[in-house]
């Protein structure tokens, strides 16, 4: 072939190369602009709407009101978690996760269609009132919640404290809606306590994840290792811990974990996968660990509670967990308001998805009410718990040494609280068959 046949020949192929290449950006283009004139259309309608209402409604609207109305609405089209914050709800949410809030307590949720408590905050008004996780809230101040979205059931729950609000619940046990009527207080939320139950053996109780819960956790935890030489176990009560911070929850886990993954998030944007992984403790915890959760541990308890299980570190101990597996991203707009979307899911190391799901306990453990004695694996009755029974030698009575008023406080709360009772038992389990030989001698 000559070198101007082969010359021509290239200069075909490129023709039609770059031929193809500009029809399909023609196509693209077309797709693009397709597309964007649907959401122009779109929009149109909107202001079309937009200025029917404010020409024609009855009374005179405001423009603001109307415009974060409908933004409400295209969010209520999502999920329960997605939401408009107004500049007072965006503030208020910042000053949440800092341990101090005005309100009555409660975190909630929309399940099934239905306002619904995730769990009373420990020592709130609202569980003090005996509020519980599951509570179906049908109305506040006699006001429907059907159609109510979260930040709007939130916004008429809070007020001034010393106020009452009336919150209509409905429970599994009831067999009708009762009135409950909380009063407002300033809610100051201490996230972290920690006690030992009897000599080796810790509990810590998180209440919430806070800006300060690592940090204090760890307080906490050599605070206990101080008082126990050994510490032989410890006990994380993560029950009605709604969650919190992300960012703590990957640290609590953390303290606990020396290496390996602690959770990853999946979106549809490839800026929204994330993977947080553990490190090296200068200071490992080498002790038994039994993990409490309830209907009330959610989001950022969960991933605790799911990263120590998959990572044989832990014991989880109770009940099946809420099941709030999804990322909440809040996006500051220009109004000094927020937009609060979901972007993404939560998986544990194992690659189990949380959301809606929940965290299966190793040992299921129901909470029976105080004073009633378990069946099968409690406390069983014996002749001490029968009327009249017959008193033991007075001599070795003689001999019993009172408890100390710290020791009699503990027992009494071990026999309220069963979960709290089986979680002892399974590390005093653990230690005693550590210990324990097996197989036969030659």
């Amino acid at each position: 072939m000559s070198i101007r046949k082969l010359n021509l020949t290239i200069l075909v192929v490129l023709l039609v190369g770059l031929s193809a290449v500009f029809a399909w950006e023609r196509l693209s283009i077309q797709r693009v602009s397709a597309e964007d004139q649907n959401v122009y259309e779109n929009l149109q309608i909107f202001s079309d709407v937009l200025d029917i209402v404010k020409e024609n409604y009855v009374q005179e609207v405001d423009d603001e009101e109307l415009v974060e109305g409908a933004i409400s609405g295209m969010l209520r089209t999502l999920d329960p978690h997605s939401s408009y914050l107004d500049p007072d709800a965006y503030k208020e949410l910042q000053v949440e996760t800092k341990g101090s809030f005005g309100g009555i307590g409660i975190e909630i949720t929309i399940r099934d269609g239905f306002l619904t408590v995730v769990s009373p905050l420990e020592g709130t008004p609202a569980y003090e009132l005996g509020i519980q996780a599951g509570d179906q809230i049908l109305r506040v101040d006699g006001e429907p919640t059907k159609e109510m979205t979260l930040m709007e059931a939130v916004k008429k729950m809070r007020g001034p404290k010393g106020t009452n609000v009336v919150l209509t619940i409905m429970r599994e046990e009831f067999t009708k809606p009762q009135d409950f009527v909380i009063t407002r207080a300033t809610i100051a939320i201490r996230s972290v306590r920690s006690k030992t139950l009897e000599p080796g053996y810790g509990y810590i109780r998180l209440s919430q994840f806070q800006s300060s819960t690592a940090r204090d956790l760890r307080k906490e935890i050599a605070k206990l290792e101080k008082e126990n030489k050994p510490l032989k176990g410890l006990i994380l009560d993560l029950r009605n811990n709604p969650g919190g911070l992300l960012d703590q929850a990957v640290k609590v886990s953390d303290e606990f974990l020396n290496e390996g993954l602690i959770v990853y998030t999946g979106g549809r944007l490839k800026s929204q996968d994330m993977r947080f992984e553990a490190h090296m403790n200068t200071k490992p915890h080498t002790y038994p660990i039994v993990v409490l959760v309830n209907e009330g541990s959610a989001s950022a308890a969960e991933i605790v509670a799911g990263a120590l299980q998959d990572h044989k570190r832990a014991v989880v101990v109770g009940v099946k967990t809420f099941g709030k597996g999804s990322v909440q991203t809040v996006m500051p707009l220009r109004n000094g308001a927020a937009l609060r979307l979901t972007t993404a899911i939560y998986y544990t190391p194992s690659g189990r998805s949380i959301q809606a799901k929940g965290i299966e306990p190793d040992i299921v453990v129901e909470r029976l009410p105080p004073g009633r004695l378990e069946d099968d694996g409690g406390k069983a009755i014996r002749e001490e718990d029968l009327q009249n029974h017959m008193g033991g030698d007075e001599e070795e009575l003689s001999d019993t040494k009172p408890d100390s008023e710290r020791d009699s406080t503990i027992k009494k709360e071990l026999a309220r609280d069963n979960q709290l009772a089986r979680a002892l038992d399974v590390l005093k389990s653990w230690e005693i068959l550590s210990q324990m030989k097996y197989g036969y001698q030659q």
